[in-house]
């Protein structure tokens, strides 16, 4: 049996026909940049996480960098976030002229410790990006506390946590601003690349309109240093189309995860689902007692014929590009115990039974 990571092609032609026609519209007025849709499409966007407002730009790392920017960053102000992410995330702290400064992870979330947040602190320190790895919201009622006694902007990367929610509100809403992702695999997913900033701040949403378009409020009359960063009309069709279903899907991913959970739980560490909080699940990752059955796993799984994946298998702190702020094996260990033992398996919607069933006995049968 072959199952992958996510299926993109049974998602499409489960609604084939609206995203079709989604197209056409957008082909028949030729209207592809900034077109109605994607007014349309922000308008949904904030209505369904309930802020004031969205932008949408051309993907996820544009987004992170728009937000800073927006809410005021200014070059070499130092921005704490977690090491165990995508680098798009300190990407965009460095783009963006700050710095970013790690702080370690714990391991039951897998998301920043606000214990690390304030060790990190210093005179320099302006804000703090905490990631809501795999759809898990961070612990964000300890991290804004530790912004308002600082004085801190806190921007949530929800990159992977579109619909999940901390406290009954959506991860974006918490912060100053919350950046979000659309890249195809992510629970929303357009058909290339996208991006959206969320605030509730007028002076935020003003400022990040005028980045996503070359810093200018009014076309030809520039204010400010911006960007090329435009979701594309194209996309924001097909966006608005998917986002009907985001109930459902979310729903039915937490329904998968129930079921991983259930037959592997007594195998590896499965995922914690902490209180006050509503996974989103755009990833499953689960976690052996070394790195040696993890990777034995993974090889067992592949030549099964499914696939999976290590999201990360090298920390930021340890990537070759950052190698000048002197960060070293050992500095942040629970993150690097992550790095060497955890293991994402398939997850998407439209996983079956049949499916789940494979995979897990895969992982008992490679675990022994």
């Amino acid at each position: 049996m072959k199952i992958p990571m996510v299926d993109l092609k049974v998602s499409y032609e489960s609604m084939k026909a609206d995203i079709d026609n989604a197209v056409k519209t957008v082909l028949d007025k030729t209207n592809f940049i900034l077109g109605e849709e994607v007014g349309k499409f922000e308008e949904e966007f904030a209505k369904y996480c309930g802020s004031k407002y969205a932008v949408g730009v051309a993907n996820g790392t544009d987004a992170i960098k728009i937000s800073l920017l927006a809410c005021g960053l200014e070059k070499e102000d130092e921005v704490i976030t977690t090491p165990f992410t995508f680098i798009a995330t300190s990407e965009a702290i460095i783009q963006s002229g700050c710095k970013p400064v790690f702080a370690d992870i714990r391991l039951d979330d897998y998301n920043l410790d606000p214990v690390e947040i304030e060790k990190k602190l210093t005179k320099k320190t302006k804000a703090v990006i905490p990631v809501h790895l795999y759809g898990h919201p961070c612990d964000m009622k300890k991290i804004m506390e530790i912004a308002k006694k600082n004085n801190l902007i806190v921007i949530e990367d929800c990159a992977q946590a579109f619909s999940a929610k901390y406290e009954d509100k959506f991860t974006g809403t918490i912060g100053n601003a919350g950046s979000f992702s659309f890249f195809p695999a992510k629970n929303l997913g357009c058909f290339g690349d996208g991006g959206m900033v969320i605030t509730n701040d007028q002076n935020v949403y003003k400022n990040a309109r005028a980045l996503r378009n070359h810093g200018s409020h009014i076309k030809y009359y520039s204010e400010m240093d911006g960007f090329n960063s435009r979701l594309d009309t194209l996309q924001a069709a097909i966006l608005s189309v998917k986002l009907k279903q985001m109930d459902k899907w979310t729903k039915m991913r937490n329904d998968v995860a129930g079921k991983y959970a259930k037959a592997l739980k007594d195998v590896t560490a499965v995922p914690k689902v902490l209180a006050n909080c509503y996974h989103s699940f755009n990833y499953y990752n689960i976690m052996f007692a070394s790195k040696q059955i993890r990777d034995q796993v993974q090889k067992y799984l592949v030549d099964n014929g499914v696939a999976c994946q290590i999201y990360y298998p090298v920390a930021l702190h340890l990537q070759t590009v950052y190698k000048d702020m002197g960060y070293k094996l050992g500095d942040f260990p629970l993150t690097e115990k992550a790095q060497d033992t955890t293991l994402s398996l398939p997850m998407y919607p439209e996983l079956n039974d049949e499916q789940i069933k494979y995979i897990t006995e895969k992982v008992k049968e490679a675990v022994g």
